[in-house]
């Protein structure tokens, strides 16, 4: 199918996919991280004590996600996705308006359990249900939302705190979530539903057939996958939630880095349409292993940079990992565990991932406050992705015999 034809065809469903994956960024760390500075000032919080209320908060929505996630398998998407972006708009007036320090974790978890977990699970499990032989371009499309909330939302917000206080910005969020519904619902007018979709388009996995949550998680293959699954979502989470930090160690302005993010999201984003090209046209064995290799690269330019030239250098390859994130494990699950119950699986990868994202933030600024530095902590997370890409490459050369 020319890519012209499949994009007139399919627009109002990778629009709405686009959608929720834009408006999940009020969930996601690169977004609240940008408040670090006010919060932490707000109520007297150390780098410790943030990433801590923050891994408390993210723990427990990766928690849900478990059972959350699989609502993806009962309900049609314009409802689902209508009712969490309500939660979320709700979630982003609890930021502006909380007035209390033993809140915040709870604020954390409504932002994280409706923005990066339902919000984007929803879009990504739509994309890989509903496209069979066009999965990897559906969801390189649906997935651009991200891209391009990381690319324009913190460079629009950091100029917007110069002039607006942070708590009202928050209330810009929730309006814009909000606003979210009705073209949401307006794109979904005719929707495909989960059940249609998986009699039409069944995708069989391993062994010819559908795999249920529960035999997915007694498989092998799946233990293989998880420490790749928390890796890039517990590291890239770390950085840009110390991005202040970190700014600070090299001595810049945080809207110096900032400006540097349209790079690392413009390299993301032919990342991400580039994996989509190739996982359609090569398949997800030959591909998964390999993706989290530029994440060593990435972590030993932060680590090392004096200059902003290799932290430009870190950011491209941090793009180039992020942007295949965005499509190669969520195909993966798609062909190794069938589409069937994609939901229900795709949940408790979605529950490891948000995991992840509580513990980098957590570890690393732990780590910080015991006088481990953070650029010595990049040396440890490079190691961490050689580790990661071998167990990779060990599963799926195991595994894919099978399919």
């Amino acid at each position: 199918m020319r890519t012209t034809h499949f994009l007139k065809s399919n627009a109002p469903w990778l629009a709405a996919g686009g959608l929720l994956t834009l408006l999940s960024s009020f969930g996601q760390t690169f977004f609240i991280s940008i408040f670090a500075a006010e919060i932490q000032s707000e109520f007297s919080l150390s780098h410790g004590e943030w990433g801590g209320i923050y891994a408390i908060g993210t723990t427990a929505s990766a928690a849900v996600m478990v059972w959350a996630g699989g609502l993806t398998d009962m309900f049609r998407v314009r409802n689902i996705g209508s009712v969490i972006l309500a939660l979320l708009a709700v979630a982003c007036l609890a930021m502006a308006l909380n007035p209390y320090v033993w809140a915040l974790p709870v604020v954390i978890f409504c932002l994280r359990i409706t923005g990066q977990g339902m919000t984007s699970h929803i879009a990504v499990v739509a994309m890989a249900r509903w496209f069979v032989a066009a999965r990897g371009k559906a969801l390189s499309i649906a997935t651009l939302g991200f891209s391009v909330g990381e690319a324009v939302l913190p460079f629009i917000f950091v100029t917007l705190l110069t002039m607006m206080d942070w708590r009202w910005l928050w209330v810009v969020a929730a309006a814009v979530a909000f606003a979210g519904i009705p073209i949401l619902i307006a794109l979904l007018k005719r929707e495909r539903t989960p059940q249609s979709m998986a009699s039409e388009n069944a995708s069989l996995g391993m062994n010819a057939r559908h795999w249920g949550r529960m035999e997915a998680l007694r498989h092998p293959l799946f233990w293989f996958m998880v420490p790749a699954i928390l890796g890039p979502s517990a590291f890239n989470t770390a950085f840009f939630f110390h991005q202040v930090y970190f700014a600070e160690l090299k001595g810049w302005e945080h809207l110096t880095l900032v400006s540097m993010f349209p790079i690392y999201t413009t390299v993301s984003i032919a990342a991400m349409i580039a994996s989509g090209w190739a996982l359609d046209k090569f398949g997800t064995p030959r591909l998964i292993p390999f993706f989290q290799l530029p994440m060593v690269a990435a972590f030993l330019c932060f680590a090392y940079a004096q200059s902003i030239a290799l932290t430009v250098v870190g950011f491209v390859m941090l793009g180039l990992t992020s942007g295949a994130n965005s499509t190669l494990p969520s195909a993966f699950w798609a062909e190794f565990y069938g589409t069937r119950y994609i939901g229900s699986i795709k949940a408790l990868a979605a529950a490891f991932m948000v995991l992840g994202s509580a513990i980098g933030p957590g570890l690393t600024g732990l780590f910080i406050d015991q006088g481990l530095g953070l650029e010595t902590q990049f040396i440890g997370v490079a190691a961490f992705f050689i580790f990661t890409s071998i167990l990779i490459w060990i599963g799926v050369r195991r595994y894919a015999r099978d399919l």
